[in-house]
């Protein structure tokens, strides 16, 4: 098929590149001039696992291509996936002039029957305003569709390849057909394609992330009466994850979620629930809960210090919100800096791969290191907060012999209580009985 992504950042990138992978023609529209040529040399512009070796090989066999014009993909292609930003306004709501914006390109281009796909996580009605904005702009005919992502950042080009479920929001047949074969690549082990109307369709994904973020909140509040009550969050977890009611998977406590889907998702559907009269007190608490983590965790640090961080050398491992990814959008990482900075910290970091990005926030406030072990000469104390692969078997024996203060803070309970124990240090985690 004719396909065109306007908007190259994490959705588009990933979605335009894997649609060119399985055999489709694909352009590729952003309005940053120098974003547009790195990625037609095949360079990435975010950093995910197996995108840029996709990225390379697509563009060099020219089924991927990039560009700043908007015309020129309208008119060139029969799909066009809008996959561009929607950032939250300071109400918690999403903020729709890219997508409507584009929406108005793309009438003023239409030259025959189109299927606009709505791919970037937008409020319930959004295709319908899309579709109203187009139309004032063109007589042809065309299809608006919402296909929401559930891409795991880290993970996301094998969760596109290899999809547990598609949704396809629309009421048209013949757009409906088009979508089908699109993806039928993409479901040949029987994964289902699970077709709705477009409203059910933009709320299954913030109903989704909403629910997980809900899970790993919860969580973390039992993790912190476990602490009260002298209990082991890692046993409740096994006790209640072997239920398939409940499920393994996002129960593990630390310093809450993070990143660029679950905050701004979840604050849009308490948005949404607002402006229709309901109020959402669930999610409200969930939002709390996830920002009161982060406190809550820099508080142990400031407690251990006594209140006197003044001067304290602290090293961060991790800033990304999670492993294998550079996005630090939402980081607890972030959060927990600036609480320590405000009593004086002299913090020290290091990410695998986010360093970059976080240099675009943090400037000049932190000192980074490219190897982790730099991170902890003189340190008072090591902060785990990603909890990257190459954190979880260090060699401690060096790691005492680097730093000033043989105490970890380990926000992603990454480190046996009891091992720390026993090598001399001392040791914090979330949830967890104190090693005797």
């Amino acid at each position: 098929m004719k396909i065109s992504v306007i908007g190259t950042g994490y959705v588009g990138l990933v979605a335009g590149t894997c649609l060119a992978e399985s055999g489709n023609d694909v352009i590729c529209v952003d309005i940053d001039v120098k974003k547009v040529r790195r990625l037609q040399k095949g360079k990435s512009t975010i950093f995910e696992l197996g995108l840029e070796e996709y990225l390379k090989k697509n563009v060099s066999e020219k089924r991927l291509t990039f560009t700043t014009s908007i015309a020129d993909a309208v008119k060139k292609t029969d799909v066009i996936f809008l996959a561009l930003p929607t950032p939250q306004s300071e109400d918690g709501s999403a903020d729709l002039k890219h997508v409507l914006e584009a929406a108005k390109e793309i009438g003023r281009h239409i030259n025959g029957y189109k299927v606009i796909v709505d791919k970037s996580t937008v409020p319930v009605g959004t295709a319908d305003r899309v579709s109203e904005v187009i139309k004032r702009e063109t007589d042809y005919e065309f299809d608006v569709v919402s296909n929401p992502e559930f891409l795991k950042e880290g993970n996301a080009v094998n969760d596109f390849m290899k999809p547990d479920r598609i949704v396809v929001g629309s009421r048209s047949p013949r757009a409906i057909k088009i979508m089908q074969d699109l993806f039928a690549p993409f479901v040949r082990t029987g994964n289902p394609i699970i077709v709705m109307d477009e409203r059910s369709a933009e709320m299954t994904k913030y109903a989704a992330n909403s629910f997980l973020a809900t899970k790993i909140s919860f969580m973390n509040e039992i993790a912190n009466l476990c602490e009260q009550v002298g209990a082991d969050v890692d046993m409740v977890r096994k006790g209640i994850g072997t239920d398939p009611r409940v499920g393994s998977q996002f129960l593990f406590s630390g310093v809450g979620y993070g990143g660029s889907c679950f905050p701004k998702d979840v604050s849009a559907l308490v948005k949404i629930a607002t402006e229709h009269d309901y109020d959402f007190k669930i999610l409200k608490e969930v939002q709390e809960v996830n920002k009161n983590q982060r406190k809550r965790f820099a508080s142990k640090i400031i407690k251990h210090f006594q209140g006197k961080l003044k001067g304290k050398k602290i090293a961060i491992w991790g800033l990304s919100f999670k492993p294998n990814t550079d996005d630090i959008r939402e980081a607890p990482s972030l959060a927990i800096i600036h609480e320590l900075k405000k009593h004086g910290a002299i913090i020290y970091v290091h990410d695998p791969v986010a360093l970059e990005t976080a240099k675009a926030i943090l400037g000049t406030s932190v000192k980074y290191f490219k190897n982790n072990y730099d991170s902890l000469t003189g340190a008072h104390a090591l902060v785990v907060v990603t909890e990257w692969n190459e954190f979880r078997r260090p060699d401690f024996a060096r790691m005492k012999s680097l730093m000033k203060e043989k105490v970890i803070f380990d926000g992603r309970n990454i480190y046996d209580p009891s091992v720390l124990k026993d090598l001399g240090f001392i040791y914090y985690s979330i949830g967890r009985v104190p090693a005797r």
